[in-house]
């Protein structure tokens, strides 16, 4: 048996599997725990016995009791003693990756600690910016561009949501960019909603439409009406602390202008 310990964010976990695969990809592709940290938030058992090669991006969701199960085509997750321990079977790498991005994200909004949103982040002036929008929107041509500057994200931004303040951690769950920067987080300054265009312009949102727009951007998969609320009052307190707004942004890095 394999023991992985990791981190996300603030969050402490120790991964158990038999898998030599599924050790190396978890000691790879996130971070140690700090020398500091001896307990962990919570205990996931691995296993590589699960599904098919994945079809599609469909998760059924069931809550009965104390139990909650999340169930892809390529996984199968089981949450138990409120998110204290956790059994995934996946059927590779990449369905454990987005196993464990579909735990965290659920885990972070149980604990009203923050949400993952599907964007590209990156930092200028040691401020962060987020980049998101439907898919194909330009998420990860934002981040293209934006080099030099230090990126957080790529495809899912880890989002910290305190009373006075909203930082954004380094995220492991990313698609094509590796991270730029070894800090561990950074104060967000602003959200964009990406539209590709012949033109810049960027044009703040009100409150309620900034949450609206949010609200289909978040990593989530719905159990019930109570868990939604969960999420309607995190994005809430993000837009009463953070500007949104529609940038329509040309294929170079000019938009910065709009920004900085």
């Amino acid at each position: 048996m394999y023991n992985v310990d990791f981190t996300i964010g603030e969050h402490c976990f120790r991964t158990i599997t038999s898998s030599p695969l599924f050790a190396t990809m978890i000691n790879s592709s996130f971070c140690k725990v700090p020398e500091n940290r001896s307990t962990p938030d919570m205990i996931i058992y691995v296993k590589d016995d699960y599904g098919v090669k994945f079809t599609n991006y469909e998760v059924k969701t069931v809550k009965e009791h104390e139990y909650l199960t999340f169930k892809r085509s390529d996984y199968l997750i089981e949450i138990r003693d409120k998110f204290k321990f956790v059994l995934i079977n996946a059927y590779d790498t990449f369905s454990l990756k987005h196993a464990l991005m579909n735990l965290y994200s659920s885990y972070i909004v149980e604990k009203q600690w923050g949400v993952l949103i599907h964007s590209s982040c990156v930092i200028d002036k040691e401020k962060a910016h987020i980049f998101s929008g439907h898919s194909g929107a330009g998420k990860s041509t934002a981040a293209l561009l934006s080099s030099p500057r230090p990126l957080l994200s790529d495809e899912a931004t880890i989002v910290k949501i305190q009373e006075n303040d909203i930082r954004i951690y380094n995220s492991p769950f990313r698609s094509e960019l590796g991270s730029t920067r070894e800090e561990t987080c950074c104060s967000l300054s602003s959200i964009q909603i990406l539209f590709k265009d012949e033109t810049n312009k960027r044009q703040q949102l009100s409150k309620s439409d900034a949450l609206l727009e949010l609200m289909d951007k978040i990593f989530y998969w719905r159990i019930n009406s109570e868990d939604t609320k969960k999420v309607l009052i995190l994005i809430k307190n993000l837009v009463e602390l953070i500007p949104v707004y529609n940038l329509h942004f040309q294929k170079n890095n000019t938009f910065w202008e709009l920004i900085s």
